[in-house]
């Protein structure tokens, strides 16, 4: 009798500890949660672009001599029109002298055969010499004159060549590494050219986007959109420009079609051959309804988040993600503003699942989850 009472006893501790558990239930799941909010968001295409100088000269040398001076330390912004390179000048100013003075004496002696051709002409008429004495004249009068209009082109020519000699900037920019040092000879139009600008002001980058993204592009052929970069090296500063050009084809081998972008680059943020984050502003849109992106879980049925209920439960609430911008998700259908969704945590919970906000909680907040 007394064996039995001892086991019964033994029965009830074990009966009594899991009636106490089922009275307080599962323990609540910690979980992190966001308001479903309206934000106005870009509509917008992100790609990937270069950066690329929206004019690039090569300058090169149109005569052949010693280098002089080199006006400009390499890396210098210049100017158009200033002075860059002095090749020697003095044989092409002994060709121009040279020039000069074979003009004159061409010019001196057109001069007599057209007084003396006239002179002939006028004996012709008299019959003082014949006729063919006077074509001779003539003749040699229309030789000289021919030649010193050929003077005349050499001349030029010469002048040229000594402007030639003296380099000055085609354009604005930034130039590069400076390729043939003064005492060196070059040569006219040498394939290495003494150094190349680059316009950084304004500037161009270039990118694609999937032709299933240009419909939306073309229907705004008319306007100026508004193209945002930003560098790798300080992520956090965006340049703005505007779109200048689309393709008029779409690359088959990729299936994209080429834009540029023209940015001022008043403060030469952006730099020719570097990668650039782009992104093409479309428009706004007006009152979106956003979550945190990490908020959406995705099943074979489709998108969801657990949305947390007034007595303090999960649901699962299936949603249409209409778009991702940054962190956030744009909700088309599912859910409305104010709601509380979790952001973290979803792993662990299970429907009508009980939750433990982590984080502090408004008062508004904490009066919709029941304790």
């Amino acid at each position: 009798m007394v064996r039995s009472l001892v086991c019964c006893a033994l029965l009830a501790v074990p009966i009594a500890a899991c009636s106490s558990r089922a009275a307080s239930g599962p323990p609540r799941v910690p979980v992190s949660v966001a308001r479903v909010e309206r934000q106005d968001l870009p509509y917008a295409i992100d790609a990937t672009g270069t950066v690329e100088p929206i004019r690039t000269v090569d300058v090169t040398s149109q005569v052949s001599g010693m280098l002089q001076r080199v006006r400009f330390v390499e890396g210098d912004e210049v100017t158009p029109g200033q002075l860059l390179f002095v090749i020697d000048r003095r044989p092409y100013e002994a060709a121009m002298q040279q020039a000069e003075a074979v003009l004159s004496r061409d010019l001196a002696q057109a001069g007599n055969a057209a007084r003396d051709a006239e002179r002939y002409r006028a004996l012709a008429r008299d019959k003082s010499v014949t006729e063919q004495d006077y074509q001779q004249k003539q003749a040699t009068a229309d030789a000289l004159r021919a030649t010193v209009r050929a003077d005349s082109a050499a001349l030029t020519i010469a002048r040229l060549n000594l402007e030639y000699a003296t380099i000055r900037a085609p354009i604005g920019g930034r130039t590069g590494g400076l390729l043939v040092h003064e005492g060196n000879l070059v040569r006219a139009s040498a394939a290495t050219p003494l150094v190349t600008i680059n316009q950084l002001r304004p500037i161009l980058v270039r990118f694609a986007i999937p032709a299933l993204q240009l419909p939306p592009v073309q229907q705004r052929s008319g306007a100026e959109l508004r193209v945002e970069a930003r560098v790798a090296r300080d992520s956090a500063r965006t340049t703005e420009g505007v779109l200048s050009f689309v393709d008029n084809h779409v690359d088959s081998a990729t299936g994209t079609v080429l834009l540029k972008a023209r940015f001022l680059n008043a403060d030469a943020a952006l730099w020719p051959g570097e990668f650039v984050d782009v992104t093409l502003i479309l428009g706004i849109q007006t009152g979106a309804t956003v979550i945190p992106a990490q908020a959406v879980m995705t099943a074979q049925r489709g998108a969801y988040v657990f949305v947390i209920e007034a007595d303090g439960t999960v649901r699962q609430q299936p949603v249409r993600v209409q778009r991702t911008v940054d962190s956030l998700a744009v909700i088309a259908e599912g859910l409305a503003p104010g709601t509380l969704v979790v952001t973290d945590g979803q792993l662990r919970l299970t429907p009508d699942a009980r939750v433990e906000i982590r984080g502090a909680l408004g008062t508004e907040d904490s009066a919709r989850v029941a304790p």
